[in-house]
């Protein structure tokens, strides 16, 4: 009997119980019996033991009141991560395979069970991190995504991350990071003077050390709060992305820079004319608010853009938007307006949050289609 605190989804096939453990943020639990999937309520970021200690106890629960004896275990690609930890684990004791899922093609992939989407669909993918197959750290991605299969098509071009994991949490350093891209290095010290490790970054970036590459649009996000002075250190997660949607929503739609973004040859979509005009709009004492809906609205148009190129060469007409970058309503609404039209289907998510908290039920999904379970009605 199903638990009410619990999310069913029902899903498009049948297959064998599947217990998929989620991601590090937002961590939920997913198990699936015939074509159903239960997701558990939110047990949240895995760094505290806490938190480990209620993943362990949720998946006993959920085992218990469903009846399951998962045959497959699914996580995520990054070997740090606890639930990655723990599914090898449990699989290990249980005698069981493992699946490990690409955090991306779980968030496309989670869209997809919801949706009841078996065909071939376009991923747009964005967020924070997730550790992409080639181990670097991705974030901003567009994939076709066939049931088990993936296909990364391409992804933000990428920015350094000065200091790793640190840049995450200081969007001066995704600035800098930006002003090196831009063959602007000599003004990180002159602009972020107030910030005692600027000449190291600077030095850091210089040579290229500790300096991952990323396409996040969680940091490009980042980049451009640093650069325009909304936020230079974050107090909490994604503070400043949303610092930056509420100044756009303060100020309203502008018209997109026309010459604010490119799509390479390797179709990789290129923001560092928009980056620069963020510089510019500082610079001019031009209002935030503006800079910050010019942002938004000529990243809409680039991710619009691109998407609509790879439909037509790939000629599929499904779109699944994924990831913690869709809580934004001024990015989403504004990129669903742009695709809407007849040759467009549009899914996104609906009874499951789009951040990683749906990590898991994709993790589920891609097990049932790797396992190629029968369509049922």
């Amino acid at each position: 009997m199903a638990n009410s605190n619990d999310t069913l989804i029902p899903l498009a096939i049948n297959g064998p119980a599947v217990l998929a453990c989620g991601a590090w943020l937002k961590n939920t639990i997913c198990v699936t019996q015939g074509n159903q999937a239960y997701i558990s309520p939110l047990i949240g970021d895995l760094a505290t033991a806490d938190a480990r200690h209620q993943l362990d106890k949720t998946v006993q629960r959920m085992c218990q009141d469903y009846s399951i004896k998962p045959q497959i275990v699914t996580h995520d690609l990054h070997p740090d991560f606890y639930s990655t930890q723990f599914a090898q684990a449990y699989a290990e004791q249980q005698n069981i395979p493992t699946l490990a899922v690409q955090h991306h093609h779980a968030h496309i992939a989670a869209v997809c069970a919801e949706h009841k989407l078996i065909q071939p669909v376009l991923g747009l993918a964005l967020d924070g991190v997730g550790l992409g197959t080639d181990n670097t750290p991705w974030g901003g991605e567009l994939l076709l995504v066939d049931g088990a299969r993936f296909q990364r098509l391409g992804h933000l071009t990428t920015l350094a991350l000065p200091g790793g994991d640190r840049a995450a949490l200081e969007p001066w350093r995704m600035a800098a990071a930006a002003l090196a891209r831009l063959n602007r290095s000599a003004e990180i010290m002159q602009r972020f003077s107030d910030q005692p490790a600027a000449e190291t970054v600077a030095a850091m970036l210089a040579k290229n050390l500790n300096c991952p590459q990323t396409s996040s649009m969680g940091r490009l996000f980042d980049a451009a709060a640093g650069l325009l002075e909304v936020n230079s250190i974050q107090s909490h997660e994604a503070q400043a992305a949303i610092q930056l949607q509420q100044l756009a929503e303060q100020h309203g739609e502008v018209a997109a820079l026309t010459e604010g973004f490119r799509i390479t040859e390797n179709n990789d979509l290129d923001f560092s004319s928009l980056l620069s005009a963020m510089i510019d709009c500082h610079d001019t004492k031009h209002n935030i608010s503006y800079a910050a809906a010019l942002f938004h609205d000529t990243l809409i148009a680039g991710l619009a853009a691109w998407v609509e190129k790879a439909a037509s060469q790939h000629d599929i007409s499904q779109l699944a938007l994924g990831g913690g970058c869709f809580h934004n309503a001024v990015l989403r609404h504004g990129l669903i307006n742009r695709l809407a039209k007849p040759s467009f289907h549009l899914f996104s998510a609906q009874s499951v949050q789009p951040d990683d908290s749906a990590i898991a039920l994709g993790q589920a999904w891609v097990a049932l289609r790797y396992n190629t379970g029968s369509i049922s009605d």
